[in-house]
């Protein structure tokens, strides 16, 4: 994979502390292989298509069905991939994006996860994704629903629409790993729950075992 990008997404539940990790990983590329070939991006993308829309949603503003909002999810990554990941990444040797949330969220969040007659399959809503690229890499930060719910409840403000019943989406996030895995997705579980250094230290670790030599942070 030398010479090549490598894209890799973080995912978690929310209050898992993705958003700070990631952040911090894009960082550190960015100081290991030059500013311009590293980029930090999340999705829902804000100025991708149907961007706006979906903040609405989330903020409880709108009511939407689920199949809309999957197709709402599967356009933005669409527009997020066409006009952001995928040029950045063909740009040129040695570049890495670094995602907050990606197809994995839309499984979990718009799917059943396999929990027949409750909602959109995971084929279905995988299948509105069919063109999304693969991420290289996937790392799912693992906190518990109580130290999620603390660390929301430090940052204050009203909960989203996906902030609430975190043990129950926790569940659903692991049927939809193994489920992803089973069709040949690189992901790594990593113990979030304890302070940042810890959990990044863990994230550094992942990354010099499934990362190739030039993209490791060990």
């Amino acid at each position: 994979m030398s010479g090549a990008g490598f894209f890799i997404v973080f995912e978690g539940l929310d209050g898992s502390g993705k958003s700070a990790i990631s952040a911090r990983v894009a960082e550190l590329y960015g100081e290991r292989l030059g500013a311009d070939r590293a980029l930090h991006t999340y999705e829902p993308n804000n100025p991708s298509a149907a961007g706006t829309y979906i903040r609405d949603v989330l903020e409880k503003r709108i009511v939407i069905s689920t199949r809309t909002l999957a197709l709402a999810f599967a356009l933005n990554r669409a527009d997020h991939n066409e006009r952001v990941i995928a040029p950045f990444l063909n740009g040129g040797a040695l570049r890495v994006v670094v995602c907050d949330r990606y197809l994995m969220s839309s499984l979990v969040y718009q799917s059943d996860a396999g929990l027949p007659g409750s909602g959109l399959s995971l084929e279905e809503v995988a299948g509105f994704n069919a063109a999304a690229r693969l991420p290289d890499l996937t790392l799912f930060l693992d906190a518990t629903p109580e130290t999620c719910y603390r660390r929301m409840g430090a940052r204050g403000g009203e909960r989203q629409l996906y902030e609430e019943r975190l043990a129950e989406t926790r569940a659903k996030y692991l049927r939809v790993i193994d489920w992803m895995q089973a069709r040949g997705t690189p992901i790594t579980i990593i113990d979030a729950n304890d302070g940042f250094e810890t959990v990044f230290q863990g994230v550094q670790a992942a990354l010099g075992q499934y990362a190739p030599p030039w993209a490791s942070l060990t």
